[in-house]
């Protein structure tokens, strides 16, 4: 029996539709459940073919668990491994690289530094800022947001140089970046799974949480519709996501991807309606079913490219010893 597994934390409508979704396809020989694990040993197989997980980046024991689970042949969407080297800086550029319009967008070294690193941890940085090109290149409105962060936390909307300073002292220590506001008049928020499906959803992220995914039919410029699905795809294929979200924001007919770093997107069914939920239960079942029935696999190398590509090898089935070998061996033991 392969089991599927899935991984969650607060989310109450989804793991439990995804569990259900997938047991009444009756598989022979596959089922679902929701991951039970405790202290976890080294080295030993999780127990199942797939997880899906949805909360690793909030718990490092998980992450750890699964990179371990990756180790011993389980499938995991998305790759711990990938998730944890990545960040939202490294995404843009890739993006720019890739010929997929993103704002202007600039690194900034932290405000605080942790108590260990003094003066001499940062001869390499110069100081002050050019506070005046830094503006000059990504002009205002920008956003002041995390490097590496999601669900829209320790964001601000910073208009001038004031409002600038003001937010940047209170980040702390967390590596920020000041990317140019996109004033759009569409948005799109979209699910992306196995790289291949992808399904559109209007969105808009001034409106309080539970009102942004924008319900009914998507009147938008089909032309705008096929390249925002285009650019999703180059995007995620590119980061090596399964499963994850890519939002465009639109101006003067460009789409802008703003945030495509999201391997455990908002999949409640409160949140984005009773369409984009099935439909998003039924492509992340069908996914987690291909993996799951997919030959046994192993790691192709046991090194970090390898655990970041998810490189494998089928695991070959042993080999039936021929009767000639057999009369052989026997032949031998009588002598």
């Amino acid at each position: 029996m392969k089991k599927i597994g899935v991984l969650f934390g607060v989310e109450n409508t989804f793991p439990g539709a995804l569990v259900e979704k997938i047991n009444s396809m009756g598989l022979d020989g596959i089922e679902a459940e929701f991951v039970h694990l405790g202290g976890v040993h080294m080295g030993v197989p999780s127990g199942y073919a797939v997880i899906v997980d949805r909360i690793s980046h909030d718990m490092p024991f998980y992450r750890s668990y699964l990179k371990n689970a990756i180790l011993n042949g389980t499938q995991v969407i998305n790759n711990p491994f990938w998730w944890s080297a990545d960040d939202k800086f490294f995404n843009y550029a890739l993006a720019e690289k890739l010929g997929v319009a993103v704002p202007r967008t600039v690194l900034l070294p932290h405000k605080d530094y942790p108590p260990e690193i003094n003066s001499q941890s940062l001869r390499n940085l110069d100081y002050p800022l050019d506070w005046e090109a830094i503006f000059d290149y990504v002009k205002f409105p920008a956003f002041l947001k995390p490097h590496d962060g999601g669900g829209w936390k320790d964001v601000f909307h910073v208009h001038n140089p004031h409002d600038f300073f003001n937010a940047y002292h209170r980040t702390g220590d967390l590596c920020m970046t000041l990317q140019a506001a996109v004033n759009f008049k569409e948005y799109f928020r979209c699910y992306v799974v196995g790289q291949e499906m992808v399904r559109i959803m209007a969105y808009d992220p001034r409106l309080p949480h539970h009102e942004r995914y924008v319900l009914g039919p998507n009147t938008a410029d089909p032309q705008l519709l096929k390249r925002v699905e285009k650019d999703a795809l180059t995007l995620c294929k590119a980061l090596g996501y399964d499963l994850n979200t890519v939002e465009f924001a639109v101006e003067d007919g460009v789409p802008y991807a703003i945030d495509f770093m999201n391997p455990a997107p908002d999949a409640d069914l409160h949140s984005v309606g009773r369409e984009s939920f099935d439909w998003i239960v039924n492509a992340v079942a069908e996914l987690a079913v291909k993996k799951a029935k997919a030959p046994e696999t192993v790691m192709g190398g046991m090194n970090w490219s390898a655990f970041l590509s998810g490189t494998t090898v089928a695991k070959s089935a042993p080999k039936k010893a021929t009767k000639k070998a057999t009369v052989k061996k026997a032949a031998k033991k009588k002598d």
